[in-house]
């Protein structure tokens, strides 16, 4: 059902729209094609694919070769923006996308691994894995899999999930850490496990995320793969919903946290978990009559309160602008770093989920 203020926000924030890095392949404007990209599925308004292909003139080559992407980073983020290059070649049949598809596949057929088999989460970050990175790397491979491999390497993709499964899932609190450094080495890990210390919200959102769009794109047929994958995506959502504010529906910042002071309500963490229930719901891996209402809640919680009138603009507030670990910042992980990043307005990571969960409601 078509909400005005919804409507209104997202025209307004495309026609304003800015890339997140200039001069960057990133995955920050991913989100926000990704979400063009549901909409035009489910419109058909022709506004959400001329974004797309104009925004992908800058970076897309005859050659297929990609501007302001190199494969030498190693970076499993740059891998994510590479899945709307599957609709670009859809909707155009040009092969400078197909070509690009298999540039960027490239990056992940040389990528590092842990010792187990997960890819790094970058070549800066070595024996490190990050719950963000199976979004941005194992949609993107299960996509070209089903699509252009033969469904060869299945089996590698389920395989990265269940190891993440079995490094970074606690059995107590059913959630997942952020990260997990297998050499023990980094200052933020923990000497014997090797995981970082909290539990950040995004990070579960992208895992979430990365299970229902996986569970999307791989041909069904092969059931015990997706049955593997619906088994983790049913564990996940149970776990984050027993840390569901009861007022509002929506999450915390620091998901099991909800006693310390500073934490907060984060948006793009709770519409990236209405989103993955509400597409759940739909493709029938979850019960509608069970979950439907709770991710309406949310995502209608999220338009009535964090669409904000600011300078004349609709604009989408409580959205956590970064959160990472290491690097030049020293990020550890702990509690006081997760609540000193900034809160901010209209942040790609937050508008595109928020956009991809209303292109699902606009389904019902």
């Amino acid at each position: 059902m078509k909400n005005e203020k919804v409507e209104k926000f997202i025209d307004g924030y495309l026609k304003r729209f800015k890339s997140a890095k200039v001069d960057k392949w990133n995955y920050e404007d991913g989100c926000v094609l990704k979400g063009a990209e549901m909409m035009y599925k489910v419109t058909g308004e022709s506004k959400y694919k001329e974004f797309i292909l104009e925004y992908l003139k800058k970076y897309i080559n005859e050659d297929g070769t990609i501007n302001f992407y190199k494969q030498e980073d190693y970076n499993i983020d740059n891998v994510s923006t590479g899945t709307v290059l599957f609709f670009a070649y859809d909707e155009t049949g040009e092969e400078k996308y197909r070509n690009a598809i298999e540039n960027i596949m490239n990056q992940l057929r040389n990528q590092p691994r842990t010792n187990e088999g997960n890819f790094w989460h970058k070549n800066i970050y070595p024996n490190q894995v990050w719950l963000d990175g199976l979004y941005m790397g194992q949609m993107f491979y299960m996509m070209y899999e089903t699509r252009f491999g033969g469904k060869e390497h299945y089996n590698d993709i389920i395989s990265q999930f269940k190891l993440v499964r079995k490094n970074l899932f606690n059995e107590e609190k059913q959630l997942y850490y952020h990260a997990y450094d297998e050499s023990r080495q980094m200052y933020w890990a923990d000497k014997e496990t090797g995981l970082s210390p909290n539990f950040w919200l995004r990070a579960m959102g992208w895992y979430m995320l990365a299970l229902i769009e996986c569970l999307e794109a791989i041909d069904q047929s092969v059931y015990e793969y997706y049955d593997d994958l619906k088994v983790l995506f049913k564990e996940a959502l149970k776990g984050i919903l027993k840390y569901q504010d009861k007022e509002t529906g929506l999450f915390y910042q620091v998901v099991d946290r909800a006693d310390v002071t500073e934490n907060y309500l984060e948006t793009s963490g709770s519409a990236m978990i209405a989103y993955a229930m509400l597409k759940a719901c739909r493709m029938k891996v979850i019960l509608a009559e069970k979950y439907q209402e709770n991710a309406e809640r949310i995502f209608n919680t999220l338009a009535d309160t964090r669409i904000e009138e600011k300078d004349g603009e609709l604009k989408l507030g409580g959205i956590c602008s970064v959160a990472g670990l290491g690097g030049k910042e020293k990020r550890d992980g702990s509690l006081k770093y997760y609540f000193s990043e900034p809160v901010v307005y209209d942040d790609h990571k937050g508008v595109g989920p928020f956009i991809m969960a209303y292109s699902e409601m606009l389904r019902n």
